[in-house]
């Protein structure tokens, strides 16, 4: 860590992950609570659309840099592969797996990660890539095995590959970004991605059959939830963490969330959270640990190589 992300690394910047950690995880059940009586496309649409324009009317009023032409469409595009297929994804699997599992799937993103960037010219896969992808992997086939009750079988696997095309959108939509410029803060960013997102679902809505509208307590209330405490809050305190830690420390969010999923999916919902679910949680988290082992060595190799 360098002395001037140290100088950052306030007791506020912590403060901020713990938030990520713990709200981003929570949104797993509040996706739950929200589906139960709203169609997906409807939650997906009225979130997105509500936290960015809260987003960019705040931005705007404090005199933000709104971003044009190219900037402006990059902006949207990213939102609608990064939020509109990520993150959409969660609410149309947890129509048929548990929250907690959604929770879990999604940490897979590194498998992808580093498997797209390989593909984009960036490092090549190497054996102990490759070997803890196949760990990872072999965790989420745990949860296949016959034995597992209602909750598993090819219901699984119908939501785990929604999932997994919910994390490529999410994984390449980041890399998209990353390789643009950007001169609007990430918050404005940030806003455009949602509102742009919640856009893309407007014909959805209008267009594709789903179940009727019905405005329960509880499912407006998971909405309101994923509105400010996983759009606006969360995102807002992931901004913050990013700024002031060091992005190592930050990427351990996704698999407290994960925990916190299954816990809380678990308390409310009496979600499968036995010895099975434990050994494929810990399976899992020794692939990624291998190939975000691995990723390090190739940053710290990148780093060591002089510039051509």
């Amino acid at each position: 860590m360098s002395r001037q992300v140290e100088s950052r690394a306030g007791s506020d910047a912590w403060l901020a992950l713990a938030a990520v950690s713990i709200f981003w995880g929570t949104t797993y059940l509040a996706i739950r609570f929200a589906i139960e009586t709203l169609p997906p496309a409807f939650v997906i649409f009225a979130r997105f659309t509500m936290s960015g324009a809260i987003l960019l009317v705040t931005a705007k009023l404090r005199g933000a840099h709104l971003p044009k032409g190219r900037e402006l469409w990059t902006a949207a595009a990213c939102g609608c592969l990064i939020l509109g297929i990520g993150n959409a994804a969660a609410v149309y699997a947890e129509q048929i797996i548990p929250s907690g599992l959604a929770g879990l799937f999604s940490t897979f993103s590194p498998f992808w990660m580093t498997g797209i960037e390989a593909m984009m010219g960036g490092e090549a896969l190497h054996a102990p890539t490759i070997a803890g992808m196949l760990i990872g992997f072999s965790g989420t086939a745990l949860l296949l095995l016959p034995g597992g009750g209602g909750a598993f079988g090819s219901s699984t696997l119908i939501g785990f590959t929604i999932m997994e095309i919910g994390v490529v959108g999410w994984t390449f939509g980041s890399l998209v970004q990353r390789r643009q410029p950007m001169k609007a803060h990430p918050f404005v960013i940030g806003g455009i991605q949602q509102l742009a997102a919640g856009l893309l679902y407007i014909p959805v809505v209008l267009f594709v059959p789903e179940h009727p509208i019905v405005f329960s307590q509880r499912s407006v209330l998971g909405l309101l939830y994923l509105v400010v405490f996983g759009s606006i809050v969360g995102y807002s305190a992931f901004i913050f963490a990013m700024d002031r830690l060091p992005v190592a420390i930050v990427s351990i969010y996704p698999y407290i969330n994960a925990v916190v999923a299954m816990a809380v999916g678990w308390l409310f919902f009496r979600e499968p959270f036995g010895p099975r679910e434990w050994a494929a949680m810990l399976v899992i988290f020794a692939g990624v640990a291998i190939v975000k082992w691995q990723n390090g060595k190739a940053l710290a190799r990148g780093k060591s190589t002089p510039a051509a």
